[in-house]
């Protein structure tokens, strides 16, 4: 059966008109005569929306009971057995009501997608789990419903519903978004033109960037690789020698004027390992990129200048820069450098800016040999030298009226045998040895124009000269193999270190380190296969890959792979690697191996803390319902009895005293269920504040209704600051820290509450007189279920503490335990202050006591 597709109708924030989007498209379809149902839509009040569900088939919804209400939510079993072709589905984030068979809503959707039906849902890019953090700093509020990156990536289609901040405004303040009652706190807080802005920004970079990933896949299948200039892409090509910081800066400001452009680092290191750079200063230039927002890359690469533009075309960069060479000007008789030629290679597509810097012509010192790899040009002008110069040099003498002499014309011919065996290595000197050895016994030995030598002396000059051209041929040859050698455990000891330090920088993901593997050998796809077993069908670990060419189904099908123990390999396709290469990718496969394992080996951790704590908080539960819970149910039972006897007739005091402690016991038995679904509600992250701007005089004094009159004195200055928090969060917080020091402090002895300012906060400070907490206890007094000392059962099950520094957090605060001077302990509750709130009355008295 076919995966159905997914298509997702994505804003950046509630009530850019994504739902009417996504009916408007279904009345389309269902007009060209596509089997098409409503599997859950929220039309949340709004007149516009509900009419677009006119005219559409819906599935009926299945209803849940919790906390006494009744909800409904996405019956998954009637759409599939109803089976449509395509269904739509709001709210991608949505957290399903408990007692659901899914958590969230996109699980019920993949179910819906693996039964081959299509859907069509919507997101808001607040509700991205990557995001998160950003969205936050932007809003200040913290979104508790989130759906994984990756089920929003995998969308077959993914579109952008967008409109103006002064549209959604507008659109807020006639009521078509929120009711009435909610249009102004939403205009002033989440609705503010500035958090709109910034939102409609982080919608549009990321459908950019997700349209930028569906082009390069496009550009790989179609092996396209001239460059398509849809964005500005600025490659800064980096030697490892001082300039590059400049070089680094440059390219930022460049970008600076592009909205939108992206800048990547690239540092060229030969395959032979002889470079210059300083390790050093490659690790400053890579902080310095990163700091800017670019990204740091390292390449290898036979030619530096065919590296740079491979790699630049294969990002589809826009803008080469570069800076001006250092040699000095006798040092460009050994080319062009590599500035002039990628300038004369880049093609119409690419723009290259040469930097100056203050390192210009001061020179790089001496050229460096490449090692063994010759090249075919090397080779060939090797044998040119060894075979054709030998010959041009016996035309030279012989033209001569008076030659040089015998023991000349053989130091000229030797030079001719140093100079092949230094171009073309040991064959092309021992050829030019063997041809030197019959001109000169042909035309410069007497007898001359035969292979007679007369004088054994001359014998002798010859034997000497060949012996002496074989053995340089041979030392330089051999002196080229241990060079070879020494650069290739250079080069390799350069990307082990570069991988050591990527694991020590924290760069253990699976996909940067394949990617760091695609880059580093220059291949277009990277992935990690493994399987189960011997007759198992392999499968891409974790999902994880690297590169846009086809996905790698098994080893076989790539052009280089790596087995890593009997059931895991790493596969790449591109180019065939040489054997001296897989050494290098064998330590790449086994670094991954381990960084795989070590993902698996953290999510199972995580599981199990999950579930160590899901069994410590059961047993906890189980301890308070077996105690705590049950003795104020048995003494409302033991009253209820008494007052139901017939056998007794009570008088109308003792009835009063008995409703009096039925009454008590309900209370305490709704307090402590309170706290116990509160404790439930912050373990699921099903808390959302409503945050809003108000005075801390609104709500504290709200939170003293159930301590005995007396028993606490306020103190809240008339001039503190607006604090912004959710009220009703903020009242139960401050309730539970009173009751908890109200019923530790000794009898007659009022507890303190009071606040300041400092800063952009708000200290709620709650001072009682008892015994006192030790300082390695006062973070333990806040895990649910505990409870410090000898505090008897009946004294509560120990979540008071929990649930208030819980809701704190939960509206950006924070809740902490200190000393109180003289004895007791402070509960000092920590909030955000709102910038330029109102200033208070001078004619308003500075403190109210009860």
């Amino acid at each position: 059966m076919a995966r159905g597709k997914l298509r997702i109708y994505l804003g950046a924030a509630p009530g850019v008109g994504k739902t009417y989007a996504m009916l408007s498209e279904a009345h389309r379809r269902v007009e060209r005569g596509t089997d098409l149902v409503v599997a859950f839509v929220e039309h949340h009040g709004r007149p516009r929306t509900e009419v677009m569900l006119h005219g559409l088939e819906q599935i009926r919804r299945r209803e849940l009971a919790y906390r006494g209400a009744v909800f409904t939510e996405m019956d998954v079993d009637a759409v599939r057995e109803r089976r449509p072709a395509v269904a739509l589905v709001d709210e991608l984030a949505h957290t399903n009501v408990p007692g659901s068979r899914n958590g969230k809503r996109w699980q019920d959707i993949e179910e819906l997608l693996e039964a081959g039906i299509d859907v069509i849902s919507t997101v808001n890019i607040q509700h991205l789990e990557s995001l998160g953090d950003v969205v936050e700093s932007i809003t200040g509020v913290r979104q508790r419903e989130t759906v994984p990156d990756e089920i929003v990536r995998r969308a077959d289609q993914i579109e952008l519903v967008d409109m103006s901040p002064q549209a959604i405004r507008r659109r807020m303040a006639h009521g078509n978004i929120y009711q009435s009652d909610k249009v102004d706190a939403a205009l002033s807080n989440y609705f503010r033109p500035g958090n709109l802005t910034a939102l409609r920004e982080l919608a549009l970079l990321w459908v950019a960037d997700r349209v930028d990933e569906y082009l390069q896949e496009y550009r790989a299948e179609h092996s396209i690789r001239s460059t398509w200039q849809a964005r500005e892409r600025i490659v800064v090509g980096l030697t490892g020698g001082p300039e590059g910081r400049t070089l680094i800066r440059r390219a930022a400001r460049v970008a600076a004027k592009g909205s939108g452009s992206e800048v990547l680092a690239v540092y060229i290191a030969r395959s032979d390992g002889l470079t210059s750079a300083s390790p050093k200063e490659l690790a400053v230039q890579r902080t310095l990129v990163e700091d800017l927002g670019g990204t740091f890359h390292h390449v290898i690469g036979e030619d530096v200048p065919s590296a740079l533009l491979e790699f630049a075309r294969g990002v589809n960069a826009t803008q080469i820069v570069l800076g001006s060479s250092r040699r000095k000007a006798w040092q460009y008789v050994f080319g062009p450098g590599v500035g002039a030629t990628v300038a004369r290679e880049s093609g119409p597509d690419l723009d290259v800016h040469i930097v100056t810097h203050e390192e210009v012509a001061r020179g790089r010192g001496l050229p460096v040999p490449r090692g063994a790899r010759l090249g075919r040009a090397r080779i060939i002008a090797g044998w040119v030298v060894g075979v054709v110069g030998p010959a041009l040099l016996s035309l030279l003498l012989t033209g001569l009226a008076n030659g040089p002499g015998l023991a000349n014309d053989v130091l000229l011919f030797l030079f001719l045998t140093v100079v092949a065996a230094l171009l073309g290595g040991q064959l092309p000197a021992l050829a030019s040895a063997a041809v030197g050895s019959l001109l000169l016994n042909f035309y410069f030995t007497p007898p001359t124009h035969t292979l007679t030598v007369s004088d054994p002396k001359n014998i002798v000059a010859i034997v000497i000269f060949f012996a002496v051209a074989v053995s340089v041929a041979s030392v330089v040859d051999l002196a080229a193999r241990r060079t070879h050698q020494a650069a290739r455990l250079r080069a390799e000891s350069e990307i082990l270190s570069f991988l050591a330090g990527s694991v020590l920088r924290g760069e253990t993901t699976l996909d940067a380190l394949l990617e760091r593997v695609r880059e580093t050998f220059g291949m277009e796809t990277v992935a990690l296969l493994e399987r189960a077993g011997d007759v198992e069908p392999w499968t891409c670990a974790g999902r994880a890959g690297a590169g846009h060419g086809k996905p790698l189904l098994r080893p076989e099908d790539a052009d280089v792979d790596m087995p890593v123990g009997d059931h895991m390999a790493l596969a790449l396709t591109g180019r065939v690697l040489p054997a001296e290469d897989r050494r290098v990718l064998a330590a790449f496969a086994a670094q991954a191996a381990v960084v795989l394992d070590r993902q698996r080996l953290v999510g199972e951790a995580e599981r199990a803390r999950e579930l160590a704590e899901g069994n410590r908080i059961r047993t906890a539960l189980l301890a308070a319902v077996s105690h705590d819970l049950r003795t104020p149910l048995a003494s409302i039972k033991a009253s209820v009895t008494s007052l139901r006897s017939d056998d007794v007739a009570w008088s109308q005091e003792d009835e009063a005293e008995l409703l009096a402690g039925i009454e008590a016991g309900a209370d305490r038995l709704d307090h402590l269920v309170g706290n116990l679904l509160d404790m439930s509600r912050l373990q699921t992250g099903t808390v959302t504040p409503l945050i809003r701007d108000l005075d801390l005089d609104e709500v504290v004094p709200m939170a003293l209704g159930g301590v005995p009159e007396g028993s606490v004195t306020l103190d809240i200055p008339e001039e503190l600051p607006i604090v912004a928090v959710d009220p009703g969060l903020l009242e139960r917080s401050v309730a539970n820290l009173v009751e908890n020091a109200v019923k530790y402090s000794p009898d007659g002895t009022a507890v303190l509450v009071s606040a300041s300012a400092l800063g952009d906060r708000v200290e709620l400070r709650i001072a009682d007189r008892g015994p006192g907490v030790p300082d390695s206890a006062k973070d333990r007094i806040f895990e649910p279920f505990q409870r410090y000392g000898d505090a008897p059962r009946g004294a509560g099950v120990g979540l008071g503490l929990a649930v208030a520094r819980g809701f704190a957090e939960a509206m950006g605060g924070t809740l902490a335990a200190e000393d109180t001077p003289g004895g007791g302990m402070t509960m000092v509750l920590t909030l955000r202050a709102t910038p330029g709130g109102p200033p208070a009355r001078p004619d308003l008295p500075a403190r109210a006591t009860t």
